[in-house]
């Protein structure tokens, strides 16, 4: 379960955890909400109980919300592991993490950096208050900021909130852009918010004045890169870590994944990096103009 279906990011996760069922065997149903509903995730969920799934994998809204009704479906014996997003650890026995969030926060800040310079003048846009690997994103890059770029600033105590919606980042953006005239960067860190922010850069004709960068999908920004609209953006392969996520559930039903291991081995991914109940994809990538069509996703 994703946090939400029908946008690219999720489309390729999908992907790759359909790889995955098919090498292994077994069978993957993939679906969610239409909008990041935590409320539609339960409902949901309490469904695929009744079903009797061996396994649940899913990307929550709210760690917090959705905690319940995953320690329901352990109880009856359900394997339980998050990806994306985390819950709280006690809901589920593992977490499929796409990177380190450290290494996402400091990625992101280090392009700022480069862009903008060590005193950049920025602001936050999210998709939600309530998603939890935002939330820790956010702070990584507040304690990474505060090591490193001391003389950096954000405008607003608040990120700006986007609803995971193309259309309102780029609203949000809009605006932003209007009402902080010392604006000299922009963070766009879901899938939606980065192509809804660019797209208000490129209307407003503030590429050369406003920095903007973040997290999204190399097929979103492919344009926005070519056209000069930003420069450089981070992420990881969504396809990976749907394909990770489905060996992952397997390997913990046939009793291969144990929290005292410090690797686990997912076919075509390698070995890969086991932190407690934290199962590592790997390092974020940056994407720019020299790298973005090696990637299709």
């Amino acid at each position: 379960m994703p946090k939400l279906i029908g946008i690219d990011y999720f489309n390729a996760s999908e992907r790759g955890a359909k790889e995955a069922a098919k090498e292994l065997n077994v069978e993957v149903d993939y679906t969610g909400p239409v909008t990041n509903d935590v409320q539609q995730q339960v409902q949901m969920i309490e469904t695929w109980i009744a079903k009797g799934y061996d396994a649940i994998c899913v990307a929550p809204n709210d760690p917090d919300a959705i905690a319940p009704v995953l320690q329901k479906a352990r109880q009856r014996g359900i394997k339980v592991l998050t990806w994306d997003a985390d819950a709280r650890p006690e809901a589920r026995e593992f977490f499929c993490n796409q990177a380190t969030y450290e290494g996402i926060a400091q990625a992101l800040m280090d392009v700022m950096a480069e862009g903008v310079g060590p005193e950049a003048k920025y602001l936050i846009l999210t998709g939600s208050l309530t998603a939890a690997n935002q939330n820790i994103w956010m702070a990584e890059m507040e304690k990474y900021r505060q090591r490193t770029y001391p003389n950096m600033t954000s405008l607003s105590e608040t990120p700006k909130v986007t609803e995971e919606s193309q259309e309102m980042a780029t609203r949000v953006a809009m605006d932003c852009l209007k009402a902080y005239p010392d604006l000299q960067g922009i963070f766009a860190i879901t899938s939606q918010a980065l192509p809804g922010a660019a797209e208000a850069v490129r209307k407003a004709g503030a590429a050369d004045r406003v920095f903007l960068t973040g997290l999204s999908t190399a097929n979103m920004m492919r344009e926005y890169i070519k056209d000069g609209t930003l420069r450089q953006f981070v992420l990881w392969n969504p396809v990976d870590l749907g394909y990770l996520t489905v060996y992952a559930a397997v390997a913990s039903l046939r009793g291969e994944l144990q929290p005292s291991a410090t690797t686990f081995q997912a076919s075509r991914l390698g070995e890969v990096k086991i932190n407690g109940q934290e199962i590592v994809l790997g390092p974020p990538v940056v994407f720019d103009i020299n790298n973005i069509d090696d990637f299709d996703f």
